[in-house]
């Protein structure tokens, strides 16, 4: 959402603030998800009432992120096709990219372009080799685990970092317990709305309209806190992949720099964090 400016002074309205934001949603943490029927369009009985839930928890996280005085607000959906949410259920003057541009920012493909101070994640989701998701996955289904600097992988961390990357805080998400938690570990005061918790194959989760309502109070402490949340970025980053099937593994340590290690391991290392994020794009 563009700020609106004094016809006179040209500066921002009173209570205007100069901010500018950009959402990454997801939707294997919006409240209640339990099953991949959910979060998949070729399942529309059980997927269009949680992509109407996703679209609510992001309409919240605009809200309250412009109720505190944000002067924009850009939106990157960030599941499966990248068309889950309704755009017609945001704030007017919401900015927002739908489908896949092909680059390797993935989730956070926009960020490059906008001179963002602050990035929300909302519907984020335990990593995979974690137990706190019945749906817990990092990027895809093709890997046991990711490992970075010795830390297995979420898709928060890797975008957490890309946020960090380009110079962006990271004050606000929302998902799974378990994500939330860990996400506390890495800013200690980012704002983390937890609307569910994985339990083996289950999840136990608030009330819906609970957590649209938490989300949008949580954004709104959130923006007026993003100087508070710088990422804390690493000098050096050693990424391992731990495929599934030994024949994804063999064939993708011939990318430039890429070794293969105990027939399912892929590793890399860099000091760059954008070749990092090419290594992923093209591996993964």
């Amino acid at each position: 959402m563009r700020r609106k400016e004094d016809e006179q002074t040209g500066r921002p309205e009173k209570g205007q603030g100069t901010m500018r934001i950009f959402l990454s949603a997801d939707i294997e943490g919006t409240c209640g998800i339990a099953d991949w029927q959910e979060a998949r369009r070729d399942t529309p009985y059980d997927y269009n009432y949680f992509r109407r839930q996703m679209t609510l928890e992001v309409r919240a996280a605009c809200e309250g992120a412009i109720e505190a005085g944000a002067a924009e607000v850009f939106v990157r959906d960030g599941h499966s096709t990248a068309r889950n949410i309704d755009p017609a259920q945001l704030p007017e003057g919401v900015q927002m990219m739908r489908g896949w541009t092909g680059d390797p920012l993935h989730m956070m493909s926009g960020l490059d372009q906008g001179g963002y101070d602050g990035v929300f994640f909302t519907g984020y989701h335990a990593w995979a080799g974690c137990g706190g998701s019945p749906l817990s996955h990092t990027v895809n289904l093709n890997s046991e685990f990711i490992t970075l600097n010795g830390v297995q992988m979420s898709e928060f961390l890797m975008n957490a970092y890309t946020a960090g990357y380009y110079g962006a805080a990271v004050p606000f998400i929302s998902g799974d317990r378990a994500v939330c938690d860990f996400a506390q570990e890495l800013i200690p005061n980012i704002t983390a709305v937890p609307v569910h918790e994985g339990r083996g194959g289950a999840v136990v989760s608030m009330h819906p309209d609970k957590a649209i309502k938490a989300i949008r109070a949580g954004a709104r402490r959130a923006a007026r806190n993003g100087k508070r949340c710088p990422v804390p970025m690493p000098e050096q980053f050693d990424a391992v992949v731990r495929f599934r099937e030994h024949q994804a593994a063999y064939a993708r340590q011939f990318y430039p720099g890429a070794s293969l290690e105990d027939g399912k391991n892929v590793c890399f290392s860099t000091d760059d964090w954008y070749e990092m994020l090419r290594f992923f794009h093209f591996v993964l």
